[in-house]
């Protein structure tokens, strides 16, 4: 290949590449397929390798117990300034992204109870209605995952962090805020069962999703949307300690 040959291929895939990567990025946030029927199973088994990980990483790095225990899906996952955002406070995040609240009641014997937690922070569901699953359903999981731990942790408070509202799952947010009301509802009949919400988190105030709050899937959290995040979070997180 010739100097001028690979200076035009150069100029071609500069020209080419960022309209790639827009396209990629289009993709990524375009709004995901819904409704869905209702699911007729649910697969828990696709998170093994995930729970096993999780009981590697104890083996080689036992974390201490009593902490501040952070479950639920990708919104855990990702916050990984989480003992940055909380200094002095011991807390563990065993989230996994995707994951259903059903998920973190089937894993419970291995990824909740052998920690001790002196507090649980939970922040799931969105996935579950993604999937199709009616928010009546949704809502019986959380009361469900409630009762399995008051079984085996009895005293332990629980802290529900609601849904917000996402850009990727606009169609949804009705939804969202309906699984909310439910579980702020019941939350204020039970002992123990703190509902956080963050409905309004990530709206402006003419009531519209910022995108600047999001990476490019647009359903994701920027660091500008965990600043927001952690000042709803952290006034529960303080109150959790202090017990």
């Amino acid at each position: 290949m010739n100097r001028s040959t690979l200076l035009r291929l150069l100029a071609v895939l500069c020209l080419t590449a960022p309209a790639a990567l827009q396209a990629q990025a289009k993709k990524s946030a375009a709004p995901d397929t819904w409704p869905k029927p209702k699911p007729t199973s649910h697969d828990y088994q696709k998170w093994e390798k995930t729970i096993a990980a999780f009981e590697e990483a104890d083996k080689k790095t036992p974390p201490a117990k009593g902490s501040l225990l952070f479950v639920g899906s990708s919104t855990i996952v990702r916050w990984k300034t989480l003992s940055q955002d909380f200094p002095g406070v011991p807390v563990l995040n065993r989230g996994f992204g995707g994951n259903q609240i059903k998920d973190s009641t089937f894993y419970a014997e291995r990824m909740i109870f052998p920690y001790a937690p002196k507090a649980i922070f939970l922040r799931a569901g969105g996935n579950d209605i993604n999937a199709g699953w009616p928010v009546a359903d949704v809502f019986n999981d959380f009361k469900t995952f409630v009762a399995k731990m008051r079984e085996h942790l009895p005293n332990v408070p629980i802290y529900y962090i609601g849904l917000s509202p996402t850009i990727k799952r606009l169609k949804q947010i009705d939804a969202g805020n309906q699984l909310n009301d439910l579980i702020a509802a019941w939350a204020k009949e039970q002992t123990g069962i703190t509902y956080i919400d963050t409905r309004t988190l990530s709206l402006d105030l003419d009531g519209k999703v910022r995108p600047d709050l999001f990476v490019a899937d647009m359903l994701h959290f920027n660091d500008a949307g965990y600043k927001l995040l952690t000042a709803i979070v952290k006034p529960f997180v303080t109150a959790a300690a202090a017990k």
